[in-house]
């Protein structure tokens, strides 16, 4: 079984910074964020390919969000600047096997989520 934690979520100002971490398996996964704001469905926020090499983010994000990782430490990072109260959500962790994908349902394995509350 693949199990996903997330940590890094909480309160912050709007204009501020926060950084999310993913303990993501040792092996060769594609990892992604995803966000749930209440009662909105979930969205796709970045993804990042096992060797790093290739990231995608969505609309939303892109300019203000990066995602790196650490694969000496299986750890999947997302740095977030410029937050706004629209960022505000669960942010959950998502790994799939293959390339990275945008879509929730290509993503097998997921984490129990992490808030992020973007005051203004």
């Amino acid at each position: 079984q693949v199990q996903l934690v997330e940590s890094g979520g909480g309160l912050v100002q709007a204009g501020g910074s926060l950084r999310l971490s993913c303990a993501a398996p040792g092996r060769t996964f594609s990892t992604g964020w995803f966000r749930q704001a209440p009662g909105k469905e979930r969205e796709f926020v970045a993804a990042i390919s096992w060797g790093g090499v290739t990231t995608y983010f969505a609309d939303a994000v892109k300019g203000r969000f990066t995602i790196y990782r650490d694969n000496a430490k299986n750890t999947v990072y997302l740095q977030m600047n410029s937050l706004r109260p629209e960022d505000t959500a669960v942010y959950y962790c998502a790994a799939r096997e293959g390339g990275i994908r945008v879509g929730v349902r290509d993503y097998n394995y997921w984490g129990q989520g992490t808030q992020v509350t973007v005051s203004s």
